[in-house]
């Protein structure tokens, strides 16, 4: 038996097509070119000629990698083969020009997934419900739009005070969040975020546009109050209808919520709220 781990090109999408992973339909597939170029990264065990575990990684904000698109044949389970290719993509994110830290973001069902990442001794840092939706009306209490943001200053302010100053983690994208360093927030990135301040100016609101398979608007609100704060969705409201007309296809709000601000929500919420997310990692500034 011949083993090998090597990186993968587009070309190795036949050896994709062929594992058995139990998969009905893979967004991975689809996009298997993309994820072998720039910053993203693909790596393959093979048994002879056979691929059986693949896995990967990609590169955000020029210092984070987050590990994923593990896959395994099924009939080559129960061999420990993605726990060794996961410790090998770790060893190659790791030696990347730049990172400072490697990680990976799992659902919590996916036990399998789960005891891959805790052998590699990763840390836990936090656990988040992906929640999405299309109609947050039912939330809205009659208050005023909050007031938009548009000095960078000021933005930059705001982060600092609500992500910098103490550890914390901040949903850089969706089903990507990070534990927050002055890093993960380059300026051309503030600059195209959108900022909403509350009238009495203690809260603040942050959005983004994102695409996955569909469109989002990616609400960021790093307080607990999500359901007495007036204001707040109206404003949440107001900027999903503008994407809604910028977009073509099916467009969403989505919103990263700790289990506590899930029970908050009022029992007819429309919100799709699946099996919370686990976010995993270490610094490698602290490993050298």
């Amino acid at each position: 038996m011949d083993k090998s781990i090597r990186k993968l090109h587009s070309k190795d999408y036949i050896y994709f097509e062929a594992m058995d992973t139990g998969l009905e339909e893979d967004y991975v597939g689809r996009i298997f070119e993309k994820l072998t170029s720039g910053n993203h990264a693909l790596y393959g065990m093979f048994i002879d000629s056979r691929m059986v575990s693949m896995g990967g990684y990609s590169i955000f904000a020029g210092r984070y990698a987050m590990l994923g698109r593990l896959r395994s044949d099924r009939r080559f389970r129960g061999n420990n083969f993605a726990t060794e290719l996961i410790s090998h993509i770790m060893n190659e994110a790791s030696q990347v020009n730049g990172i400072h830290w490697v990680g990976a973001n799992t659902q919590e069902y996916n036990t399998a997934a789960r005891r891959v990442l805790e052998k590699q001794k990763l840390n836990c840092y936090v656990k988040l419900y992906g929640a999405i939706t299309n109609d947050v009306s039912n939330l809205e209490t009659g208050g005023k739009l909050w007031n938009p943001i548009l000095s960078l200053d000021q933005k930059k302010e705001w982060i600092k005070e609500v992500y910098l100053k103490s550890p914390s983690v901040f949903p850089y994208e969706c089903y990507y969040t990070f534990p927050t360093t002055d890093d993960l927030f380059q300026e051309e990135d503030i600059q195209k975020w959108s900022f909403f301040e509350s009238e009495d100016k203690s809260r603040v609101l942050i959005t983004k546009y994102d695409q996955k398979k569909d469109h989002y608007l990616h609400a960021v609100y790093p307080w607990s109050d999500i359901s007495t704060q007036r204001g707040l969705w109206e404003t949440i409201t107001n900027e999903y209808n503008k994407l809604v007309k910028n977009t073509d296809g099916e467009t969403y709000i989505w919103m990263d919520l700790t289990k506590e601000e899930v029970i908050t929500l009022p029992n007819d919420h429309k919100f799709e709220v699946d099996s919370p997310w686990i976010l995993y990692g270490m610094d490698i500034k602290n490993e050298a």
